[in-house]
């Protein structure tokens, strides 16, 4: 009897084990037939960059967008001054941290220099729905980027040759922690290909403000910083290897600057000491813990509600 329902049971797993359950196909995969993978959507944005969507744009940014961040936040400004000495377009190269981190760049910026700026966005994540990439390309004039390597409508490279400034996070994506993560060189490789300089951005604060995860600023009108530093221009014989490097150390550098003064971070740089941006080698709740903090003393003593007692 027992050799009996050992049998039973060992037949059913069996059966089990090769039942399709309505989902296994009856085809092995090697006998399929090859099937082109489908080309995702493109959404074109010429459209953003022509002159009744400037103008939109203006009025959206000035009457809309800029009235509502104010009220959310407080921005510091510095080091702008280095636009004075240089003509566009130019690559502006930030960290990324924040949602806010366009906004702040953008509105930070002088009116002449924001009305000729384009920003480079995640096409799976801006433009994976009409509405958001109708609403990006036009309040921000966004094009897309495609991260996993597709064909693109627009090109940063053609984007530049029409004489537009570019806003690049080289990062790709939003810091979990708030610290810098590592760099991809295609700034670098835009800059040395059309020659054009690439001015460093740093920006503190948009992480304890709005984290990755957050869908508004949090209360109290949290305190931001951004610092444009020096244009860097790639040598003749630089490669792009060795460019992507220097940009990043600016950046970095232009963090230490906002974090003391201009005169200890330049010390720092001489003396080739300059913090690593990509914060400390400790648990994760430290790093986000200090990253949750405002970047200026007087800005209010808050953190992040879940770290509230």
């Amino acid at each position: 009897m027992s050799s009996f329902i050992k049998e039973s049971v060992d037949e059913v797993r069996l059966v089990a084990r090769g039942w399709r359950w309505g989902r296994r196909s009856q085809v092995p995969r090697s006998a399929e037939e090859w099937v082109p993978a489908a080309h995702s959507t493109v959404f074109r944005t010429e459209w953003s960059r022509r002159r009744p969507a400037m103008a939109a744009r203006e009025v959206a940014q000035k009457a809309g967008l800029e009235p509502l961040f104010r009220s959310q936040v407080r921005a510091r400004v510095e080091g702008l001054d280095v636009l004075e000495r240089i003509d566009g377009p130019v690559i502006f190269v930030a960290n990324h941290a924040s949602h806010l981190d366009t906004p702040l760049i953008l509105l930070s910026l002088p009116d002449a220099w924001r009305r000729r700026t384009a920003v480079a966005a995640a096409a799976d994540y801006f433009f994976d729905t009409w509405w958001r990439a109708v609403g990006s390309s036009l309040l921000f004039n966004t094009f897309p980027i495609d991260r996993r390597g597709g064909t693109m409508a627009a090109t940063p490279g053609e984007v530049l040759a029409d004489g537009w400034s570019l806003v690049i996070y080289p990062e790709g994506t939003r810091s979990v922690d708030g610290w810098m993560g590592k760099f991809r060189m295609g700034a670098a490789f835009l800059a040395k290909e059309h020659g054009v300089p690439v001015v460093p951005v740093a920006h503190r604060g948009t992480y304890a403000a709005m984290p990755r995860g957050a869908g508004w600023p949090a209360a109290g009108r949290r305190q931001l910083t951004v610092r444009f530093g020096e244009p860097l221009v790639p040598g003749e014989d630089e490669s792009v290897r060795d460019f992507a490097p220097r940009i990043k150390d600016a950046v970095a550098a232009l963090l230490d600057e906002d974090r003391t003064t201009w005169w200890e971070a330049r010390r720092r740089v001489a003396a080739g000491a300059v913090p690593d941006p990509s914060g400390p080698d400790v648990a994760r709740w430290r790093r986000v813990w200090e990253q949750s903090e405002s970047p200026v003393a007087d800005a209010p003593a808050r953190r992040l509600t879940a770290w509230r007692r």
